[in-house]
């Protein structure tokens, strides 16, 4: 990776982290902060993907840190359903990450290696980019990137590192067999993903609580899990989210 490109890069974040802080000034994004908004907001970029997806990724960063399992696996299959409905997908990871992507932690789509990233970052279609707050690990927050001018220059920052960077060849694992959403499971699985509480969900829903309660275990059935973070990551794999 030129270093110049790097460098320029890491600035760039922090100039952006800087202006939304800045009382008076447009903010270039908006902090997420709290695993479950962070949750919604990876989601909800997973959900809105259509054409390109690029990032900077280090799959191994969270190796030694006390992040939860169910955030990860979610993390893990937002990125993976992005990268499905992307028809272009460009992944940067650095060469210490290499096993880990051929020991299976793949996602459809093309990656390059680099001797290091500047900092995690996930594009959607040039027009919303996430940085890690810290520049390293979203689960302690992230930056939602929407002012065009720092888009542009984080696209043009991610296709310089690109440029540079080793192809990584691997055999993508097959997609999933399409499985559509019960229809009245959908505002059930709308209503978890939100986060509010079954008391609210039943109440928006028109639903009496024992009622609602049958519903989540329908969704639960049909996802396979009795989790309901992992409830996400699934739909979120499945493309329901």
């Amino acid at each position: 990776m030129p270093e110049s490109a790097s460098a320029g890069s890491v600035m760039l974040a922090r100039s952006a982290m800087n202006r939304a802080a800045t009382e008076g000034q447009r903010p270039a994004g908006r902090p997420v902060r709290g695993a479950r908004r962070i949750s919604a907001a990876l989601a909800g970029l997973a959900a809105s993907t259509r054409h390109e997806l690029l990032t900077f990724d280090d799959p191994v960063a969270s190796a030694d840190r006390a992040i939860p399992g169910p955030f990860l696996e979610l993390a893990g299959a937002c990125m993976r359903a992005a990268a499905e409905r992307a028809g272009e997908v460009r992944r940067i990871v650095p060469r210490h990450a290499l096993p880990s992507l051929e020991g299976g932690l793949r996602v459809p789509g093309r990656a390059r290696l680099a001797e290091a990233i500047p900092f995690k970052m996930i594009l959607v279609d040039r027009t919303v980019a996430a940085v890690p707050l810290d520049l390293e690990l979203l689960y302690n927050g992230l930056l939602l990137i929407r002012d065009p001018v720092v888009v542009q220059a984080l696209v043009r920052a991610h296709h310089a590192c690109w440029a540079s960077a080793q192809e990584v060849s691997y055999a993508p694992p097959p997609p999933p067999p399409p499985r559509d959403l019960p229809p009245q499971l959908r505002p059930v699985l709308d209503a978890l993903l939100s986060g509010v509480t079954d008391e609210t969900a039943a109440a928006r829903l028109g639903m009496s609580a024992r009622t609602y309660s049958r519903r989540v275990g329908e969704l639960m059935a049909a996802l396979g899990t009795t989790s309901r973070f992992r409830a996400g990551a699934e739909a979120a794999r499945r493309g329901w989210a």
